[in-house]
């Protein structure tokens, strides 16, 4: 039998048999990085393949996994998992700490937060579990106060109307976290999302006036439907994600803007 040079022929049984999963990303740091991960899994598990699909916003790719459109996802923390699943119903699961997108405040007309004036407007995500992460990052900066029981992880989130002290009376402007690099030009500050703001070319360890820190619990997570959690194929996917090639990458390609989470 002829094989061509770089070619292994494969039998139709064999090819049967391979399980292709189909995961979403958002498009960006995230989908670069499963990118790398997605090489290592399928070196290491014969008879896999990975799809790696990418979404554009932070609703689609829970609302396509839940409707078993993909066999996973990787894009979120389990604050906006747990505010989605009391939200929308989702039966979803997550495990696997893979990155940490720092939050953080940028400004084109003020370079510290303590510059940015009274009755200033102040771009913040929409979503329920962003916006609060704002709100604690910048009271965590000593700027406003927040009521008491706020709680990310158990999906106790703070919106404006929870602020009980704002000094500087700045006004909160709600926008789709994906449109946030844009209002730069038009709000006195924004915050914004790691992998939105790679895609913007702002860093967050530059180009910020304050940033999350390490040790926040907004660390991401591989995400499966609950009939899935005990898939042979998860444990694998989130080994292949906390390899040591894939923390090389994440430190070799972002410079500290994005964070290994184990």
């Amino acid at each position: 039998m002829f094989v061509m040079a770089g070619w292994t022929a494969t039998s139709p049984a064999a090819a049967a048999e391979e399980r292709v999963l189909r995961v979403g990303v958002t498009s960006g740091p995230h989908a670069q990085i499963f990118e790398q991960a997605r090489r290592v899994f399928e070196r290491d598990n014969p008879g896999y393949k990975i799809k790696i699909i990418e979404f554009n916003d932070y609703i689609q790719p829970n609302a396509a996994l839940d409707a078993g459109e993909l066999d996973a996802n990787s894009y979120q923390h389990r604050p906006f998992l747990n505010a989605q699943i009391k939200a929308r119903g989702y039966k979803l699961y997550a495990e696997g700490k893979t990155m940490i997108g720092p939050m953080a405040i940028y400004s084109k007309k003020y370079r510290k937060l303590d510059d940015i004036p009274v009755g200033a407007k102040i771009g913040i995500p929409n979503d329920p579990a962003n916006e609060s992460r704002v709100l604690l990052l910048l009271q965590k900066h000593g700027v406003l106060k927040l009521r008491a029981g706020i709680d990310p992880l158990t999906g106790t989130n703070a919106t404006p109307i929870d602020i009980t002290d704002n000094p500087r009376k700045w006004k909160f402007i709600e926008i789709d976290a994906a449109q946030l690099p844009r209002t730069l030009d038009d709000l006195d500050a924004s915050a914004v999302n790691a992998d939105y703001a790679a895609k913007a070319g702002l860093s967050p360890a530059r180009d910020s006036l304050v940033v999350e820190s390490g040790d926040s619990p907004y660390a991401c997570l591989i995400a499966v439907r609950e009939k899935d959690r005990a898939q042979p194929w998860l444990g694998r996917l989130v080994q292949a994600y906390q390899s040591d090639e894939v923390k090389r990458y994440i430190e070799t390609e972002f410079k500290g803007g994005i964070l290994a989470a184990w």
